[in-house]
């Protein structure tokens, strides 16, 4: 990394877009995020500077590099909202996640980042860390370690009344209950993040999952009828997104 910053505006990113090679881009971008100021605009332009700079590591298969660069961002956290702060934090481990063969390092990222927000005294990144750690852990056949982080988080997610983080860790418990063959527990999971999606708007994508879950637990239970419509209704959200689960 250059230790010669340049100006974060709309130029600077302009020039990385322009750049001959992603490691001229890469070189630029970084430069913009060493910039020392703090002003709106600055702050803004980092923003996006962080979301190209992720875009290319992701395209260059640099999973180690992004999570050097989730470490390296942590003083530029206390700039900026935390609602922005998680979304950055999710967009990085989401880029992790496109690298094949990242699996552990996913999980020792958020194992890391959930560190880092308790000393920080930050909740709402941490509990959308630990909702994507508790995912990880179920993909990796860790159903009591992940069983256990939900546990404890539903509870105070519920006491914070935060219902679309609600209803995603709730499917998600719906879904671990599930693999461990555990179904009206599947379904007492699944009929709370029924609960807490119809207080609130939730994203097409989110409306898509449930339904798809309902199909499953549906169809599970060999009423076939009702797990048709529930299908139906998750192909066309993930249909209309031109999501590859509508497949």
């Amino acid at each position: 990394m250059s230790s010669s910053y340049v100006p974060a505006t709309t130029e600077s990113l302009n020039q990385a877009q322009e750049a001959k090679n992603p490691t001229e881009a890469i070189s630029i971008l970084y430069r913009i995020l060493e910039n020392p100021s703090s002003s709106s605009e600055a702050l803004q332009i980092k923003e996006k500077a962080i979301s190209n700079l992720s875009d290319l590591l992701r395209e260059q298969n640099r999973a180690e590099e992004l999570r050097s660069l989730l470490t390296q961002l942590r003083p530029f956290f206390s700039l900026i909202p935390k609602a922005k702060t998680a979304k950055i934090v999710r967009g990085i481990i989401d880029a992790v996640a496109k690298i094949p063969g990242t699996s552990d390092l996913q999980i020792s990222l958020c194992e890391e980042m959930v560190q880092w927000t308790r000393a920080e005294k930050q909740t709402f990144v941490r509990q959308r860390v630990e909702a994507r750690l508790a995912a990880l852990l179920m993909e990796s056949k860790e159903y009591s370690e992940a069983l256990a982080l939900l546990s404890v988080l539903i509870k105070e997610v519920r006491r914070l009344d935060d219902k679309l983080l609600l209803v995603d860790i709730e499917l998600l418990e719906s879904k671990l209950h599930f693999s461990l063959r555990n179904l009206p527990k599947a379904k007492a999971a699944l009929t709370a993040a029924r609960t807490a999606a119809n207080a609130i708007y939730v994203p097409l994508d989110q409306q898509g999952t449930i339904d798809l879950q309902s199909g499953i637990l549906h169809a599970e239970e060999k009423d076939y009828k009702t797990a048709y419509s529930y299908f139906y209704e998750a192909f066309e959200a993930f249909n209309a997104l031109e999501d590859p689960r509508a497949i």
